[in-house]
């Protein structure tokens, strides 16, 4: 049986854009600006923002953050009916707490070449061979999101480049 999403598409933007402004948040961290939220009966149960820079914390993804605050809210390890919302592609780490946080419906905005496991790379989270499946929706606001990650490391590499053209004046 194909499941089909449970939102609008004007739901789907509107909590992609809360995503959104969960990136910005890592982003005035100097921290990849990557954010997710976990939304349960139309509320935003659990929020999160990339840290790992921060926390020094392979962990510390957006998705994993807001995970841990919606299993806090409703005092529950499972998300069954929850949908996430992602401004990336979740990683291997990701999709796999999801899946053992049975999260109902999966939503992100840009693909990730390099470590998408939600239909890129691989599709855990799609997998019938684990005990749970979820809906799965690629490219919500996927030009926003992804400009927001060129123009972030568009500035890091030319940081980079300046330092190392100052070291080269210094010596």
């Amino acid at each position: 049986m194909e499941r089909t999403s449970t939102l609008t598409e004007e739901e789907k933007e509107f909590f992609m854009n809360e995503a959104i402004n969960e990136a910005y948040k890592a982003q005035t961290q100097q921290e990849v600006p990557i954010g997710a939220v976990v939304v349960l009966d139309g509320q935003i149960i659990g929020r999160g923002h990339n840290l790992r820079e921060k926390t020094r914390d392979a962990t510390s993804h957006a998705e994993m953050q807001a995970i841990r605050q919606a299993c806090q809210h409703v005092a529950n390890w499972r998300l069954e009916k929850a949908q996430l919302f992602v401004t990336l592609e979740p990683c291997p780490m990701c999709s796999g707490a999801m899946i053992l946080s049975r999260v109902s419906e999966v939503y992100f905005g840009a693909s990730d070449q390099k470590a998408g496991t939600a239909g890129t790379l691989m599709n855990l989270l799609q997998d019938d061979r684990f005990n749970h499946v979820a809906y799965v929706e690629s490219g919500i606001l996927e030009e926003k999101c992804g400009q927001l990650l060129t123009n972030f490391f568009q500035v890091l590499r030319r940081r980079k480049k300046e330092e190392k053209m100052k070291k080269r004046l210094d010596i």
